[in-house]
């Protein structure tokens, strides 16, 4: 095995074509600035005007639930709308009373009169809509549209008429799909708070607000246009109305980052005696390359998604990649232009800053990397024994999506999910729907017998025939929660032992639908589909760490390493929202969130690899051995690492203050593997690797050397 050094020619050169785009910015800095002002003020007022059009696309192609809805709403059935709520009242002397009846009926005949509703039903014309003690009803209220896709103001004027209502004994709530989409908050003030913390950060860092801002202005542009480009895209593709949170979520961490790494190459030019126009030629042909690389991991990373065929996540991926490629050519085109405006200033207080201290740049870090040197082995083992403790529960990890038992106790959907589980058993609040396609009345009749008569299943409502009197449906209630195990073992139960026998007899289809079951099959198709998503993304990946780095064995490492700490980031998520530390309340993890933290942070986390093992590879290239070249990459770069790493944390963490389950678990998830990356695995694990793979690290068969093009991250 023969290890060479690859070195490029000595020869004069052209510049690259990021040199050529900073100096392009950097001299008509005040056109890029311009240019940026009128894109973000485009999109804004464009989206302001036509609006935006987020819908929410869950169906499952090929599943038992996706096939019953399309055989109901083919055939007309009311079990196919999923626009309704359901007004619960509660009241301990009964509801059927006179005083009690009379108010209750006002109030439905109120929200009757309110926009957005197409038809309500009185808990008085259907004696199963009163619990067995006469305490609790509800009330079914049609919506006009579908429940994911409704007026938010509309509902939200529905919850308030009820709230409106209560008193003298009468307790009333809302609850339904809607009114949960309606309650819900956003980021609420976590985008400030992530901001603020990253402000506070880059100040320490760099001893100066103006260059402390410059960052965050250019993450502040991407982010701006990209809100409005996403609700101007929603009318072209499905884009649920939850991307908007976590695309800027994902935005200004990203976007800090990548100028962040920008940013400090060209003070570090700087404080060499570089001028501020060739600082910046020198930051964006470096570290420029850097990010742009890395964007497009995130992206390709992103476009993995698409493989799961899930219309939901497609939209997201879409967006969220459209965010990233749009906060890359700020980095790229915006910050060369601001370095240019504010350079000298920068240039001034960096030698000020830089004449006052004493220490050397970067020695803490050799020192660090000498200290693991010494031991690889030990840091490896523990480090490696850490993650894997932190990535254990994920293996327990139970996917599904929360309902309203996870809603704050002072929303009205939390309100009403506990007067339907006090009134009529927890498992009325995720009924199954089965539906009997063909074989007419008998084979209904047949089915709620069979039902009645299955273990877990509490109570059976139907048949409730269709248009069609070869169909019809059968609404089985579970003894257990919508979330708990239970529920989900006798789904699998029906489907797998319980309903084939009838279907054998009677020749008829008979499919398990409605929310719960659906939650099922969702679940249940991203684990399937994982293994495919997972290939995918390593492999392009991989691919392109091999181009850049010449290495079979730097992406190999990389992509264990990744699967690692995002394993861990899982785990700790396990922990704290599945099994209920922290004082969290328990429930499952939202289904969609593994591949999304997966697809997002095996991206970013290839900002910190490209980062450190470009400069390792510089100093390789340059002739030192590769202990020495592993302590001048992780002194050029461990400040600026652990910095990006602590801004991203805190960005992400400040999600976790978010009233929103979902984004609560992805900011958690997010913050976590990013610190898992940058402190256990670049200033731990990454030093001692490369210590003990010596020169093999850089080996390259010499078949794939000849074939292979040279892709330089190096400046020079």
């Amino acid at each position: 095995m023969t290890l060479t050094r690859d070195t490029a020619p000595p020869a004069t050169r052209r510049g690259s074509v990021f040199e050529r785009l900073a100096l392009f910015s950097y001299r008509h800095r005040w056109s890029a600035v311009l240019l940026w002002i009128v894109v973000v003020a485009a999109a804004t007022g464009a989206s302001t005007t036509v609006g935006s059009a987020y819908h929410n696309d869950f169906s499952l192609p090929g599943t038992d639930s996706q096939a019953a809805r399309t055989v109901l709403e083919r055939h007309g059935s009311a079990q196919a709308a999923d626009a309704t709520l359901q007004i619960v009242v509660k009241d301990e002397q009964g509801v059927r009373g006179k005083t009690v009846h009379a108010r209750v009926e006002r109030l439905l005949g109120t929200v009757a009169d309110l926009p957005g509703v197409a038809a309500v039903r009185s808990p008085y014309e259907d004696a199963a809509a009163v619990s067995p003690d006469g305490t609790v009803g509800y009330a079914t209220v049609t919506l006009d549209g579908e429940a994911a896709n409704t007026d938010r103001a509309q509902v939200v004027k529905i919850i308030e008429t009820v709230r409106a209502a209560q008193g003298d004994g009468l307790t009333a709530a809302v609850g339904g799909d809607a009114a949960r989409g309606a309650e819900e908050g956003g980021g609420g003030a976590a985008e400030g708070a992530g901001m603020l913390g990253a402000l506070v950060i880059l100040v320490f860092l760099f001893g100066s607000l103006v260059a402390a801002s410059l960052p965050v202005v250019t993450a502040l542009f991407a982010v701006g246009s990209s809100i409005g480009l996403i609700a101007l895209a929603s009318h072209l593709a499905d884009v649920a109305d939850f991307t908007p949170p976590i695309m800027m979520l994902v935005g200004l961490g990203v976007g800090i980052d990548y100028a962040l790494l920008i940013f400090s190459r060209y003070r570090g030019e700087l404080l060499n005696g570089a001028e501020p126009e060739q600082a910046t030629r020198t930051a964006l042909d470096a570290a420029g390359r850097t990010v742009f690389f890395a964007g497009c991991t995130v992206i390709i990373a992103l476009m993995g998604l698409v493989a799961l065929g899930l219309g939901s996540l497609q939209g997201v991926a879409l967006a969220v990649a459209l965010t990233v490629l749009v906060t890359m050519a700020a980095s790229l085109t915006l910050l060369p232009a601001l370095l240019g405006i504010f350079g000298r200033r920068i240039g001034r207080q960096v030698g000020k800053r830089a004449a006052k201290s004493r220490r050397v740049e970067g020695a803490g870090w050799r020192r660090w990397a000498t200290g693991v040197q010494k031991r690889p082995w030990a840091a490896l083992l523990v480090s490696m024994a850490a993650l894997g403790a932190l990535a254990a529960p994920a293996l327990d990890m139970r996917l599904g999506f929360a309902d309203a038992g996870n809603d704050a106790p002072t929303q009205s959907s939390r309100q009403a999910y506990d007067l339907l589980a006090d009134g009529f058993g927890p498992g009325f609040n995720g009924p199954l729907i089965v539906v009997a396609d063909g074989g007419g009345e008998g084979t209904a009749t047949q089915l709620r017998r069979v039902l009645e008569n299955t273990d877990g299943v509490a109570a059976v409502k139907g048949p409730i025939p269709t248009r069609d009197p070869s169909v019809s449906t059968v609404i089985a209630f579970p003894d257990s929660a919508p979330q708990a195990e239970a529920t989900s073992e006798l789904v699998d139960r029906l489907r797998t032992d319980v309903l084939p026998p009838l279907e054998r007899r009677t020749g008829a289809d008979l499919l398990v639908g409605g929310p719960t079951a659906a939650t099922e099959d969702f679940a249940s198709t991203v684990s399937d589909r994982m293994p495919l998503f997972v290939a995918i993304v390593v492999g392009l990946s991989a691919l392109l760490l091999l181009l850049v780095f010449r290495s079979v064995l730097i992406p190999v490492k990389a992509a264990l390493l990744n699967l690692v700490s995002i394993g861990a980031a899982l785990g700790v998520i396990t922990l704290v929202f599945q099994h209920g530390w922290f004082g969290v309340q328990p429930g499952p993890i939202e289904a969609f969130i593994p591949v999304m933290i997966f697809a997002i942070v095996f991206g970013l986390s290839m900002d910190y690899e490209v980062f450190l093992l470009s400069r390792i590879h510089e100093a390789w290239e340059r002739g030192r051995e590769p202990q020495e070249a592993v302590k001048e990459g992780l002194a050029a770069t461990g400040k600026v690492i652990t910095a990006a790493a602590a801004i991203m944390i805190v960005v992400f963490s400040a999600f976790v203050l978010s009233p929103d389950r979902m984004l609560r678990q992805f900011g958690l998830g997010l913050a976590v593997a990013i610190l898992l990356d940058a402190v256990v695995i670049r200033c731990l694990i990454v030093p001692a690797v490369m210590r003990l793979m010596g020169r093999r690290a850089w080996w390259l068969p010499a078949p794939l050397r000849r074939v292979l093009p040279k892709v330089r991250l190096e400046h020079g």
